[in-house]
C-alpha cells in the first residue's frame, strides 16, 4: 500500500510540476512578445532620430578617428570647378546625349576623378552606370568593371557601342581571338578601349588576367575599378556570390587605383561588410533616396486555377505592344510560362542561367530591339539591364527578399514615365522558396519580410520598402502610386483568436502522434479533408481556402508557428510546428487580430452576389459590422456565411410578448447560404413586392425581386464572412430572410403575396431582425390547433435547410 501511495503522490507532484512548467512557458512567451514589441518601438524611435538628417546626405564609413564626410564636403563635390569639369560636361552632352546630371551623379563622378574610394547606393534606373562610364571616357587608360552577370555586361556593351564608346568583355563565352585582343589592349598606351567588363570568377581564376592588370597598373593605364552590384560581396546581401569575396585582392595589389562600389539595395551593415571584404580603408558612401515615384506597386493573390491567364490578359490588354518582363521562380517555370504565353498570342521568350550563351544573347537582343514583347526570366536576367521603356515587370512568383524584389521591379520605367510593378502572391510559393533559402544566414527572415509585404493590406508599399533601406517615409509622398494608398481603407480588422487556437491545436496534436504537417496538409485537415484521425480530434473550419491560408501565414509571421525543415537526398521539405508564441493562446486574455482585404463581389454568370438598385442615390458605404443600405445602386452586398455560433440565434420577444422564440438548426445540418441577385425598384407611393424565380414569376406593380440559385455552397467564395464575430443584422436579413421568402412561396403558395408584403415591410426597416421577418408573415397564417409560431418557425427553418442541402447536391 505504501508503494501505491508513493506513486499517487509522485503522480500528483508530476501534475503540479507540469502545470507550473506550462505557466512558466506562458510567462516566457509573454515576455518574449513584450521584448519584441519594445525592440520594435526602439528601432522606430532610433529611425525618427536618424531621420532628422537629409536622406540623401553622404556619410563617411571609414575609421572613427577620421572626420566623417560632411554635408559641406558633399556640396564641394557637387560643384563644377574642377580641372576636368569642362571635359566631363562636354562628353556628357556630346556622347551620352544627356543635358544635366541626376542627384548625386556629379558628386560621385568628381569623387571618382579625384581618386577617392566610393560606395554609391542609388535606386535602380537612377544612372549608377554613368558614374563610372563617364569618368572612363574622360580618362587616358581604361576602367575595370566587375559585373555579376553576362546579361548585364552585354546590355551595357550594346548601349556603349550605340553611343560610340569602345568597351570589351572577358567571360566564358569569349573567343580566343577576342581574349587575345583584350589582353594585348590592356597594356597598349593608346588604350583601344575605355571599359573592360569581367566577371568575378574571371578575376578569381585567371592568373593571366591578373598578370596583365598588374602590368597595366605599373604603366598607369588602370584608371579605376568599378564593382557593380557590390552587395553581392556580403553574405548578408540578397545575391551573395562566393567569388565576390575574393575581390579584395584588387585593392591590395593596386592600392592607388580608386574603387567604386555600386548597388541599389544595400543597408549600412551590408556596406560595412563589403568594405572589409574589398579591403577599402576609408570609402565615401553616397546614398540617394530609394523612392522611384513613377513606379506603381501592386500585389495580387495568385489564382490557383489560371494565373498565367490573368498575366496574359494584362499583357494583351493594359500593356498591348509595350515591353516588359515576367519573373518566375525556376528555369522550368521560365520555359513553361513562356510557352503558355506564346500559345496565348504573346511574343515571349524564356531566359535563364542554363541556356547557351548565344541563346541568352539572342533573347536579350530581340527584346531590346522589340522583336519580342516579353522576357520570361529567372533572376539571372535583370541586374543592370538598361532598357528605358519597360512598362511592366510582373512577378509570377514572389521574390525571396524585399531587396530582390526592389532590384527586379526596378527594371521598369527607367525613362521616368509611369510603369507598373505587379507581384502575384501564392501560398504554396512561400514554402517552395523557403526550402531554397534554408542554407542562407538570413534567408528565412528576408523571405518573411517579403511575405509580410505581400500580406499587407493597410500600409503603403513604399513605407514597407523604406524599412529595409533605413529611410524614414511619409505615406503622403506615395501619391497613390501603390495599390494600398490608391484603394484607401479597403480592409477590415478580424479577431482570429479562436481560429488560431484551433489550427495551432491541430499542429500540436499531429506532433504528439509523431506526424509532421506541411502547410498544405494543415490547410486540408483544418478544412475537413485529409487525415481522418486528426479530423475527429479537432474542430474543423468553414472558412474559405484563402482565409485559411491567410491565417496560417499570419501566425507564421508572428511566431505562433515556426519552420521545421527535413532534408532528403533529393529535396527539402517544409513542415509547420508550434512557435515560441503558441503558448500565449492558452491564456483566455490573449487575442490575435489581423487585417484582411475587403472583397466586394460583382454580379457575373455563375457567381453568387446580391446587387441592389434603387432611385435613391444616398447610401452608406458597405462596411464590416455596419448595416447595409439597400438603396445604393453602386454597391454589391456581400452575403455573410453563418457558423454554428451564428446559427444558434439568441432569444427575442416580439412586440406582442411572444415567449422565448428560438430558432435553431439541427447539429447535423448546416444551412448553406444561397446567394441571390436582387433588383429592387421602390415607388414613393407603393410598397408592394413580388418574387421571380426561374420556375415561376409573380409580379406586383412597383417592386421586383429576382432570385437565382447557385449549384455550389458559398464556403469558398466570400472570405470575410466567417471571420466576422458579430455580423450585422442587415447582412443576415440579406442572406437569410430574403431566401426564406422564396421558400415560403413554395410551401405557402396561396398566401405568398400577403407574406411577401408583410416581410418586405420589415426588410425595409434596418432594425428588424431575421426572426421578425419570419414571425410576422407567419402571424398572418391560419395555423392548426396546437401549432405555435415558434414551432412553425423551427419546422420552416429545418425544411429550408434540408432543401438547401438537396439543391446543392
Amino acid at each position: 500500500m505504501a508503494s501505491i501511495n508513493d506513486k499517487e503522490e509522485a503522480r500528483e507532484e508530476l501534475d503540479s510540476i507540469d502545470a507550473e512548467l506550462e505557466l512558466l512557458e506562458l510567462q516566457i512567451s509573454e515576455l518574449l512578445e513584450k521584448q519584441a514589441s519594445l525592440n520594435s518601438r526602439k528601432n522606430k524611435l532610433l529611425k525618427i532620430l536618424d531621420g532628422s538628417c537629409d536622406a540623401s546626405q553622404a556619410s563617411g564609413s571609414g575609421k572613427p578617428s577620421k572626420p566623417a564626410f560632411s554635408k559641406k564636403d558633399l556640396q564641394h563635390y557637387e560643384e563644377s570647378d574642377f580641372s576636368w569639369s569642362k571635359d566631363v560636361q562636354e562628353k556628357l552632352e556630346n556622347i551620352f546625349k544627356i543635358s544635366k546630371f541626376r542627384p548625386l551623379q556629379r558628386a560621385a563622378i568628381n569623387l571618382s576623378m579625384s581618386g577617392r574610394d566610393l560606395f554609391l547606393v542609388m535606386p535602380t534606373g537612377r544612372g549608377k552606370s554613368l558614374c563610372y562610364q563617364l569618368p572612363a571616357v574622360c580618362s587616358k587608360g581604361f576602367t575595370l568593371v566587375i559585373a555579376p552577370l553576362v546579361s548585364l555586361m552585354e546590355d551595357q556593351l550594346m548601349y556603349l557601342k550605340s553611343v560610340g564608346v569602345s568597351a570589351v568583355t572577358l567571360n566564358a563565352s569569349s573567343s580566343k581571338e577576342d581574349s587575345k585582343f583584350v589582353m594585348a589592349g590592356m597594356t597598349d598606351k593608346n588604350s583601344p578601349f575605355k571599359l573592360l567588363y569581367v566577371t568575378p570568377e574571371k578575376i578569381a581564376k585567371s592568373k593571366l588576367l591578373m598578370s596583365k592588370l598588374e602590368k597595366a597598373y605599373n604603366m598607369g593605364l588602370l584608371e579605376r575599378i568599378a564593382v557593380d552590384e557590390v552587395h553581392c560581396c556580403s553574405q548578408w546581401g540578397h545575391d551573395f556570390r562566393p567569388d565576390y569575396k575574393l575581390l579584395g585582392i584588387l585593392k591590395r595589389q593596386f592600392p592607388k587605383v580608386p574603387l567604386v562600389g555600386l548597388t541599389a539595395t544595400a543597408t549600412s551593415n551590408i556596406l560595412k561588410d563589403c568594405q572589409k571584404i574589398l579591403c577599402v580603408p576609408d570609402p565615401v558612401t553616397l546614398t540617394a533616396p530609394f523612392n522611384r515615384p513613377n513606379l506603381y506597386y501592386e500585389v495580387r493573390v495568385k489564382s490557383s486555377e489560371d494565373s498565367n491567364g490573368e498575366i496574359a490578359a494584362l499583357i494583351k490588354g493594359r500593356y498591348k505592344d509595350q515591353s516588359g518582363i515576367v519573373y518566375v521562380f525556376s528555369q522550368k517555370d521560365a520555359e513553361l510560362v513562356a510557352i503558355d504565353l506564346q500559345q496565348r498570342g504573346i511574343l515571349a521568350q524564356p531566359y535563364h542561367a542554363n541556356m547557351e550563351p548565344s541563346d541568352k544573347s539572342r533573347v536579350h537582343r530581340h527584346w531590346s530591339t522589340k522583336k519580342i514583347q516579353v522576357v520570361v526570366a529567372t533572376v539571372a536576367f535583370g541586374m543592370g539591364i538598361d532598357k528605358a521603356d519597360v512598362r511592366f515587370v510582373i512577378h509570377h512568383t514572389i521574390s525571396k527578399s524585399i531587396e530582390n524584389y526592389y532590384q527586379e521591379s526596378g527594371r521598369a520605367g527607367r525613362d521616368d514615365h509611369p510603369a507598373d510593378c505587379i507581384v502575384f502572391y501564392g501560398f504554396s510559393d512561400i514554402f517552395r522558396i523557403s526550402t531554397m533559402v534554408v542554407m542562407e544566414n538570413t534567408g528565412q527572415q528576408k523571405l518573411q519580410n517579403m511575405v509580410a509585404y505581400c500580406q499587407n493590406v493597410d500600409r503603403c508599399r513604399r513605407a514597407m520598402m523604406a524599412v529595409h533601406f533605413d529611410e524614414v517615409w511619409d505615406d503622403e509622398e506615395c501619391h497613390q502610386m501603390c495599390d494600398v494608398c490608391r484603394h484607401g481603407n479597403d480592409y477590415v480588422t478580424m479577431d482570429i483568436t479562436k481560429h488560431a487556437r484551433d489550427v495551432v491545436k491541430l499542429v500540436e496534436l499531429a506532433s504528439s502522434v509523431d506526424e509532421k504537417m506541411t502547410p498544405l496538409k494543415v490547410c486540408d485537415t483544418w478544412m475537413g479533408k485529409g487525415n481522418a484521425k486528426l479530423r475527429k480530434m479537432i474542430q474543423t473550419t468553414i472558412l474559405s481556402r484563402q482565409e485559411v491560408e491567410s491565417i496560417i501565414v499570419h501566425l507564421l509571421l508572428n511566431g505562433y508557428f515556426s519552420e521545421d525543415f527535413s532534408f532528403t537526398p533529393y529535396t527539402t521539405y517544409f513542415y509547420l510546428k508550434a512557435g515560441r508564441k503558441a503558448a500565449l493562446l492558452k491564456s483566455e486574455n490573449h487575442s490575435i487580430t489581423m487585417k484582411m482585404k475587403r472583397k466586394v463581389p460583382t454580379p457575373s454568370p455563375g457567381r453568387l452576389s446580391v446587387a441592389v438598385s434603387s432611385d435613391d442615390q444616398s447610401a452608406a458605404e458597405l462596411q464590416e459590422g455596419e448595416i447595409t443600405d439597400l438603396n445604393d445602386p453602386h454597391k454589391n452586398i456581400k452575403l455573410i456565411k453563418m457558423n454554428k455560433d451564428q446559427q444558434n440565434m439568441e432569444k427575442r420577444l416580439s412586440q406582442n410578448q411572444v415567449e422565448s422564440i428560438t430558432v435553431q438548426t439541427p447539429e447535423n445540418i448546416q444551412p448553406l447560404v444561397i446567394d441571390v441577385v436582387v433588383e429592387v425598384e421602390v415607388s414613393n407611393q407603393k410598397q408592394n413586392c413580388a418574387v421571380e424565380t426561374e420556375e415561376k414569376s409573380l409580379k406586383n406593380e412597383d417592386l421586383k425581386i429576382n432570385l437565382k440559385r447557385k449549384s455550389k455552397p458559398k464556403s469558398e467564395k466570400h472570405p470575410k464572412s466567417a471571420l466576422s464575430n458579430s455580423p450585422s443584422e442587415a447582412s443576415i436579413i440579406s442572406a437569410t430572410a430574403i431566401e426564406e421568402l422564396c421558400d415560403l412561396r413554395l410551401y405557402y403558395n396561396n398566401q405568398l403575396r400577403q407574406i411577401n408584403y408583410i416581410s418586405h415591410e420589415h426588410l425595409q426597416d434596418s432594425g428588424s431582425s431575421m426572426l421578425t421577418c419570419i414571425i410576422e408573415p407567419l402571424r398572418s397564417l391560419r395555423l392548426s390547433s396546437g401549432t405555435t409560431i415558434a414551432r412553425s418557425a423551427r419546422n420552416l427553418w429545418t425544411r429550408v435547410s434540408m432543401r438547401r442541402k438537396l439543391i446543392q447536391r
